[in-house]
């Protein structure tokens, strides 16, 4: 027989075993084409001013390479391995190795090559999908165009023929170090299914959980004040992820076999068929897999909390706007103001102008903010002061203040407490309490330092204090003037007219409706990169824990014949089955939504108002397509439990 024969065969006798790893290499194909195709669509000029979008996406598709390239590395490792016996019979008849590389080579580079074709045309097919997708997120009106790109397909044709180089090294590697002996028994190799669980295993399973709950603790405490300094912070930050990704480790290598322990001991040793299936089997499993399941766990969190915190933004991208512009044009500026007002009244525009004088004053909060000695804020630092009269439903005593306009972010480094605190001029000193702080939007963020709380006295004092201003005291913004369109409808022509006058270049000068548009460009964006990179790492992590579950579905064949001759059915095979790939996928499927809980939980205000609806969408959709996998290996599973009999 000829070895072009010999390949020939080879392909179709193994094509029950290829299948998955041709749909593992079209997956990766057609997603990294489509999405280098995004890069050299004409349609994306329209984010180059939103956000470095040639950066963002060629970070993201090195970050796919790596990807995909230790996705494709694991899928041809397992079925390199499962096809050990045949290398084995290769040497056995005669065959060199070097031949039995060559024969392996041709087969692969058919597959391989063959899969990219079909993975570049899906890729084109569903190019303007993406495109759609991404332009339907960002709100422009731009029509996607299905377009073939060359730039792409060549950077597709280096990036793959370069993993195909790796593999083929990995597999020359791997048919020179293994012996005839071993190549038979490749398939067959399992961990040491010891029966009792030893002290060592006791205290890493307690430290393990330990060790995760610590983590969680710290997050919660992370940004509630108690951690003031930036090297503080910074180390409580590493000391976190340390003790989770450690703890997770000790998890899987310890806790599993240790609670499953302890629920076999409560039955004394007598297992139903269910547990013997699912308990028993991943008391021993998870501890061989335990690295690789510790790194999908933490990977996934990453992906999930990434992805729930750019949700937020882009969730909140409206409410965020109306807390940064908190009318729908800010302008603090007399003179620049009333000339928008006169284009508005010749336009026959109707609006609300809302006027606020505004002061600088030197203040000294250290008895009235619960915090220690920050480098992140200064309590001696000027404070913008306004008249209790241009503050509806507040009016305040003399001797008192209220403080407005802080954001959730600064409020998270600080806590307001009853106190006096002081406000100096050029030559007086006024001694005020502060009263409480009132969720009130008054002035736009930018006008206040990025969101420091503002303070509200009476009016009798803040005119003493404007009479007795610090020259020293840099007062940028005296005077801060807010227009309101009265109809909605009339709000994007009102829009152009303010942009047209291109004051927006003075700071402070913003527009509501551009600031809502820009953050959701900038926010959709990043959303859709981190979406997409999560979505492949989802794929490929269920793919390649679906692929484990193949392989240990081989190994255990054996056992579900013995089973079916002891006189079980297949309907109490399967719900063994069912309990153990509920486990299977169940387990790092709740750790890594834990694990991205808390990460998300310790610092959401950062990133928007909206912390539960978004963070839960995001959740609910990656638990539903993480379950697919679960019922494809059900699906297996009870495919191999029919041919035990």
């Amino acid at each position: 027989m000829s070895f072009r024969s010999l390949i020939f065969r080879n392909l179709v006798k193994n094509i029950k075993n290829y299948y998955l790893y041709v749909f593992a290499l079209i997956f990766s194909v057609s997603l990294y084409f489509a999405f280098v195709t995004l890069q050299y669509d004409p349609a994306m000029d329209v984010t180059e001013g939103s956000v470095k979008g040639a950066a963002a996406m060629k970070a993201a598709s090195v970050m796919l390479i790596g990807i995909v390239t230790v996705f494709l590395v694991y899928a041809n490792t397992l079925f390199i391995k499962r096809r050990g016996k045949e290398i084995g019979l290769f040497q056995l008849v005669g065959i060199s190795k070097r031949k039995t590389f060559w024969i392996l080579s041709v087969e692969n580079m058919i597959l391989y090559f063959g899969s990219m074709g079909i993975g570049i045309f899906l890729g084109f097919v569903s190019s303007k999908l993406v495109m759609m997708i991404l332009l339907k997120i960002i709100g422009i009106d731009e029509v996607a165009r299905l377009r073939f790109s060359t730039e792409a397909l060549v950077q597709t044709l280096i990036v793959f023929a370069a993993i195909y180089i790796v593999i083929m090294l990995l597999n020359a590697l791997f048919i020179k170090r293994q012996q005839i002996l071993s190549l038979f028994h490749s398939t067959s190799t399992s961990e040491e299914r010891k029966r009792k669980v030893s002290i060592l295993e006791v205290i890493m399973g307690i430290l393990g959980l330990a060790l995760i709950i610590f983590g969680y603790y710290l997050s919660t405490k992370l940004f509630d004040g108690q951690f003031t300094m930036m090297e503080q912070m910074f180390m409580v930050m590493i000391v976190i992820l340390a003790s989770v990704i450690i703890g997770t480790y000790f998890f899987y290598k310890g806790s599993i076999r240790f609670i499953f322990n302890l629920i076999r001991k409560k039955d004394n040793g007598y297992l139903s068929v269910n547990k013997v299936l699912s308990l028993s089997s991943i008391m021993f499993r998870m501890r061989s897999n335990s690295v690789l399941l510790t790194v999908i766990t933490t990977v996934s969190a990453l992906a999930l909390g990434l992805l729930s915190l750019t949700y937020i933004s882009y969730y909140s991208a409206e409410k965020a706007a109306g807390e940064a512009v908190v009318n729908d044009f800010s302008i603090p500026n007399e003179e620049r103001a009333n000339q928008f007002t006169d284009l508005l009244d010749d336009a026959n525009i109707s609006y609300k102008k809302t006027k606020i004088d505004l002061m600088n004053v030197k203040t000294d909060l250290s008895n009235v903010i619960d915090m220690e000695e920050s480098e992140m804020l200064d309590l001696t630092a000027p404070m913008t002061v306004v008249s209790d009269r241009f503050v509806k439903d507040i009016d305040v005593a003399e001797n008192e203040s209220v403080f407005v306009n802080s954001n959730s972010a600064i409020q998270a480094f600080m806590t307001f407490k009853t106190g006096t605190f002081t406000m100096s001029g050029k030559t007086k000193t006024f001694e005020l309490k502060y009263v409480k702080y009132e969720d009130i939007r008054l002035l736009p963020l930018r006008l206040t330092g990025g969101g420091f709380p503002v303070a509200v006295v009476d009016d009798k004092v803040y005119q003493q204090l404007a009479a007795d201003v610090d020259p020293e005291v840099f007062n940028e913004f005296p005077v801060y003037v807010g227009i309101d369109i009265d109809k909605r409808s009339e709000l994007q022509e009102a829009n152009q007219l303010f942009n047209d006058l291109e004051i927006g270049q003075w700071a402070g000068h913003e527009s509501q409706l551009d600031t809502f548009t820009k953050q959701k460009m900038n926010m959709g964006f990043m959303m859709f990169i981190v979406g997409f990179l999560g979505l492949t790492f989802l794929i490929t992590s269920g793919c390649i824990l679906y692929f484990k579950q193949m392989d240990e579905g081989e190994e255990e064949k054996g056992s579900y014949t013995i089973l079916r001759k002891l006189g079980f059915t297949r309907t109490d095979l399967l719900n063994g089955i069912k309990a153990k790939q509920l486990f299977n996928f169940g387990i790092p499927l709740i750790v890594g939504l834990c694990h991205s809980y808390f990460a998300v939980k310790s610092g959401w205000f950062f990133f928007g108002t909206e912390l539960w609806t978004p963070m839960i969408i995001v959740m609910v959709f990656y638990t539903l397509l993480y379950s697919i996998f679960g019922i494809l290996s059900v699906m297996y599973y009870k495919k191999l439990i029919k041919e035990a009999l």
